[in-house]
C-alpha cells in the first residue's frame, strides 16, 4: 500500500483569514492538486511577522512532511534562508526572487502598469510627481483601508482616481467615499485588485485585477510534489498573467 504523502501550506495569520479570498483561494488550488496526487495537506497558520516557528515546528519540520507550500513570506526572506538550509524541499508562493528560490509569483509588476495606464487614458492627470499624501497603506484589512481611503478623499487635492492593492481595501474606498459624498467614478475613479466575488456585487461594480491565485496554488503543489521526487530542476521559477476586468467605478471620466 502506498504510503501517504503529507505536505504543509503556511498561511500567514492576519483579519479573518479564514475568510480571506486570497487564503480561500490558495487553500482551494492546493488542495485540487493534492487531491489528484493523493496527498494530504497540513495547513500551519503563521504570525505575519516573527517567523521562528518556521523552523521549529512540527508541522512544518516533522520527517512526515515531505514539502512546504510558503503561501506568503511578508518579507521575511533571512528566516525563509534560514528554513531552506534544512535541505526540506519548498516553494514561495506570491513572491517572486532574483535569487535560487523556488517561487511562483503573479505578474503584479505589469499589472500595475496596466491599470494606470488604463486610468491615464480615462483623463487622469500623469507625468508629474506623486503628492506624498497619496500613497498610503491599508495592510489588507478593512480598518487601516478605511482610514487610509479617509485620508485620501480629505487631500485639499484629492486624487482623481485611487488604485487599491485589494477589492476588500477598494470597498473601503467605496464607503468613505459615500460618507464623504462623492461619487464613484464622477468625483474619484476607482480600481481593486483581486477579482474577489465581492467586486462585482458592491455599491458600485468595482473595476479590478483578476489574478489566478487557486491556478498559483494548484502549480504550488504540483512542482513541490516534482522536486520532492527530484524530476523537477531548481529552482523552480513560474510568474503568472493577470487581467484587468472593468466595471463601473471607473469607466466614466473622473472629475475634469
Amino acid at each position: 500500500m502506498e504510503r501517504a504523502k503529507f505536505y504543509t501550506l503556511v498561511i500567514p495569520r492576519f483579519e479573518d483569514v479564514f475568510h480571506s479570498f486570497f487564503a480561500s483561494e490558495v487553500i482551494k488550488g492546493v488542495t485540487a492538486a493534492a487531491s489528484r496526487l493523493r496527498a494530504d495537506i497540513l495547513i500551519h497558520i503563521t504570525d505575519r511577522s516573527g517567523h521562528q516557528d518556521w523552523l521549529k515546528n512540527e508541522s512544518i519540520n516533522s520527517d512526515f512532511v515531505k514539502g512546504v507550500i510558503f503561501a506568503d513570506i511578508d518579507g521575511d526572506k533571512k528566516k525563509l534562508l534560514q528554513f531552506m538550509h534544512s535541505g526540506k524541499p519548498y516553494i514561495v508562493m506570491n513572491n517572486y526572487f532574483s535569487e535560487t528560490i523556488n517561487c511562483i509569483a503573479i505578474d503584479n509588476r505589469r499589472a500595475a502598469m496596466e491599470v494606470v495606464e488604463y486610468l491615464v487614458k480615462l483623463g487622469q492627470k500623469h507625468g508629474l510627481p506623486v503628492p506624498r499624501g497619496y500613497v498610503q497603506e491599508g495592510f489588507f484589512l478593512r480598518t487601516p483601508a478605511r482610514a487610509a481611503a479617509r485620508n485620501l478623499l480629505c487631500l485639499d487635492e484629492r486624487p482623481t482616481a485611487v488604485f487599491a492593492a485589494s477589492d476588500v481595501m477598494a470597498l473601503e474606498v467605496v464607503d468613505e467615499a459615500r460618507a464623504q459624498g462623492l461619487r464613484i467614478p464622477w468625483d474619484v475613479s476607482l480600481v481593486g485588485f483581486d477579482d474577489n466575488p465581492i467586486a462585482g456585487y458592491s455599491q458600485v461594480r468595482l473595476t479590478t485585477v483578476a489574478q489566478p491565485i487557486a491556478e498559483m496554488g494548484r502549480l504550488a503543489l504540483e512542482k513541490l510534489n516534482l522536486i520532492v521526487q527530484e524530476k523537477e530542476k531548481q529552482p523552480v521559477k513560474i510568474v503568472l498573467p493577470t487581467k484587468l476586468i472593468k466595471r463601473e467605478s471607473s469607466l466614466v471620466l473622473a472629475r475634469a
